[in-house]
């Protein structure tokens, strides 16, 4: 019995091998002609274009003048990510005219609360709210949001020039508007890369959609725009000109985007084609000046790195919920896009929907092929084990015809491995490129599933008539540390600045690897920069204004939206309240977003936040909040009043006495770190502690008692903290070039007044 089925599944895989040889021979010439067509235009551009004309530059794009922009993000669910997302695009944009747009729902009050919390923040944001209960589809929200726009541009008389569309989960390149700036309206349509963030080597589900971006967006959208001219949108880094909206408005009964389809992005370019619109699929990087540690000499060496302008977002990670997005895509490319567009258009567009939609047969074909091949390994296996087994006659003949056919496939398969190898390595390194082959079968896999799903999806449509809703993907945004990774880097900036060498940012890092301090902490405890050129650098990385802290110019009733506790824990210190009420907290570095939720929910007001030195804040916070227990608080301490009033020196010498008082001052935890008696990550993992058991303790006696420090250590820390802090008097020494007599004479003077804080 168990022989005659394996007779039968022979006699199949035979015939099966054949077609699936034939099938796979034609991909295979079509991925090889996409290739050719490629390499020609780089060899064409590099023998003839660039020779004749320079590389555009950020200095270009920074040089042409700003048109209004209007960013359009359509949101269902979005509450986890949508703040943090609009924050981090404010924050690091080098663009100052746009306004961001958000595509909301009825019932989806917890969106619609961020984005009031960010729009109250910072005031480039607009909720726009669709009249029905969400979720419809995203083509259906973006088209409120348009008709949004076009109310705001009619309120506040202005008119939109430019239109991006962007995701809730999106990572926008800081120079990206200024690419739009400077291609629209001479181009139409503008669609930049998607580089899909990258995980650890062992999520193969995440790691093939690097793969496949990397070479998607570098290879097939550039060969569709040179052979058809139409490039389909991305749905986020797609920038448009007026003149496409309003054509692509008229053309669907003044609506923008079409409702019956899940990727209303996909049909733009071929709708904007009728129109003899101009579309550019851009690839562009700036060069920059990257700062590398040698692994063989250990040496820092300066090197020009190319930085591509690009969007970043994670893509699922989980394997159910990559076949969710992926069917929604082949669904609404394939057979939504080919009952909607048919086969219209000139050749080599007809060409480009061939190949969108043959991944309805090449996926399954693929998976095909992959069971196909398991129980003829084993088959052979078995029969290379045990050389008595019966020999079934092979499934083809050598020197076949299919002989050669399965041969050419293989070369057809090293091939395309070996050229997704190059372009995952130019986008993200050699290490991520090894893992191409496994990719590409875990892709196979995951494709395979979801045109099933997509396929099954349709036919219910075509029976029922029902639209399919918004199938959306959970989304994730990255956290500041892995947005860190995208920033400009510190020592590079402090490089550019020639505020510290080669030399110096050498042992900044090596002390930032010893002890785990952050690099300008380092640099600051090293004495390689002072807290203002710091505090400049960090400002221009992280895109977030920056001040200085006089703690008795801040007014009390502000001091006292802020309980002490939240202050001291966090590190930060109330400075103004705004227009919209939001509470400005000066930080030392941007605050988590679970923090700033948390301190927002017991404040009940928004925060906004800015930078300030990390002297200013411990100073603040130590006499910010003693001027708030005074009985009489002061407007300034008695001893600068004093020397104002006796003409011994101006208002802007006294300024910059008390800020070379504020810079004197240290915490006594930083004062630990300094001596050695403390680790700094040991000093981080303590304050944690102490603040959640918060048992009256003082910070010292809670380190004493837990055993992180002796009494003694205590003891010579609370004196050299005493003996760093510079008195006012001393201050006034430096800054107003009054003697020490003179100084003597006030604080004698003041002996006989009511005491107040010095």
């Amino acid at each position: 019995m168990f022989e005659d089925i394996l007779i039968y599944f022979l006699i199949f895989a035979k015939y099966a091998l054949v077609a699936l040889s034939i099938i796979f021979i034609i991909s295979g010439f079509d991925e090889l002609f996409i290739d050719f067509v490629y390499a020609a235009r780089l060899v064409y551009r590099r023998a003839f274009v660039y020779s004749k004309h320079k590389r555009l530059t950020e200095e270009q794009l920074l040089a042409k003048p700003e048109q209004p922009i209007a960013i359009m993000i359509p949101c269902w669910d979005e509450s986890a990510v949508i703040r943090r997302m609009l924050s981090n695009t404010i924050r690091t944009l080098n663009y100052s005219n746009y306004h961001i747009f958000v595509g909301t729902y009825p019932n989806d009050q917890a969106t619609q609360r961020e984005v009031e919390l960010a729009r109250e923040e910072f005031g480039k944001v607009s909720r726009i709210v669709c009249p029905k209960d969400g979720p419809t589809n995203k083509a259906d929200c973006l088209n409120w949001v348009y008709e949004g726009i076009k109310l705001y541009e009619k309120e506040h008389d202005i008119r939109f020039e430019v239109f991006v569309m962007e995701d809730s989960e999106d990572i926008i390149h800081p120079l990206t508007l200024r690419l739009f700036n400077y291609l629209i309206p001479r181009m139409d349509m503008v669609q930049l890369p998607v580089f899909p963030m990258p995980t650890p080597w062992y999520k193969f589900t995440a790691g093939h959609y690097l793969d496949e971006f990397a070479e998607n967006h570098a290879r097939d959208m550039t060969v569709r725009e040179i052979l058809s001219g139409a490039i389909p949108s991305a749905g986020v880094g797609t920038g448009y000109s007026r003149l496409a909206l309003d054509s692509l408005a008229t053309d669907n009964q003044h609506q923008l985007f079409n409702v019956d389809s899940l990727t209303e992005d996909y049909d733009i370019g071929m709708r904007l084609q009728k129109y003899d619109l101009k579309q550019v699929f851009v690839r562009h990087a700036i060069e920059r000046k990257s700062s590398t540690k040698s692994w063989l000499t250990g040496k820092t060496r300066t090197r020009t790195v190319r930085e591509y302008i690009v969007i970043r977002e994670f893509f699922p990670q989980t394997f159910s919920t990559a076949v969710r997005q992926k069917s929604r895509w082949v669904l609404g490319i394939a057979l939504q896009g080919w009952a909607r567009l048919g086969w219209k258009g000139s050749i080599w567009t007809r060409y480009m929907l061939f190949r969108d939609r043959k991944a309805l047969l090449t996926n399954l074909i693929s998976m095909s092929a992959n069971v196909l091949a398991v129980p003829l390994i084993l088959m052979w296996a078995y029969q290379e084990m045990n050389p008595d087994a019966y020999r079934y006659p092979p499934l083809v003949q050598k020197d076949s015809w299919v002989w050669y056919m399965i041969l050419m496939n293989m070369g057809f398969l090293l091939w395309r491995v070996l050229m997704r190898m190059s372009f995952v390595n130019r986008a993200y390194g050699p290490f991520n490129a090894l893992f191409a082959l496994p990719h590409l079968v875990w892709g196979n896999v995951i494709n395979f599933f979801a045109t099933v799903r997509a396929i099954r999806l349709y036919v219910r449509y075509l029976i029922t008539g029902k639209i399919v809703a918004w199938d959306k993907t959970a989304h994730v945004f990255p956290s500041e540390e892995e947005l860190t990774a995208y920033r400009r880097k510190l020592g590079d900036l402090l490089l550019d600045k020639r505020f510290v060498s080669v030399g110096q940012l050498d042992k900044a890092l090596e002390e930032q690897r010893r002890t785990g301090k952050p690099l300008g902490r380092a640099l600051l405890d090293l004495g390689f920069v002072s807290e203002d050129e710091l505090l400049q650098v960090l400002g221009q990385q992280l895109r977030i204004d920056t001040r200085e802290i006089d703690p008795y110019a801040v007014p009390l009733d502000v001091v006292a939206l802020l309980p002490r506790d939240l202050a001291e824990m966090h590190h930060v210190f109330p400075v103004a309240v705004r227009e919209d009420g939001a509470l400005e907290l000066a930080v030392e570095r941007p605050l988590p977003m679970e923090v700033v939720q948390g301190i927002e929910e017991t404040i009940s007001r928004p925060l906004a936040q800015c930078l300030a030195a990390k002297s200013d804040l411990s100073f603040a916070i130590s006499r910010g909040y003693e001027r708030l227990n005074a009985k009489v608080p002061p407007q300034c301490p008695w001893t600068g009043r004093e020397a104002l009033k006796r003409n011994l020196c101006t208002e802007n010498q006294l300024a910059e006495a008390l800020r070379l008082q504020r810079r004197a001052y240290a915490r006594l935890g930083d004062v630990l770190v300094s001596r050695g008696a403390l680790g700094y990550q040991d000093l981080l993992a303590a304050e944690d502690e102490y603040f959640a058991k918060s048992n009256g303790h003082r910070f010292g006696e809670f380190l004493v008692h837990t055993g992180r420090i002796g009494q003694e250590q205590l003891d010579e820390a609370l004196k050299a903290q005493r003996e760093s802090q510079l008195k006012l008097g001393q201050a006034l020494v430096t800054a107003c070039e009054l003697t020490p007599e003179e100084v003597r004479e006030l604080l004698a003077f003041r002996k006989d007044q009511p005491c107040e804080i010095a």
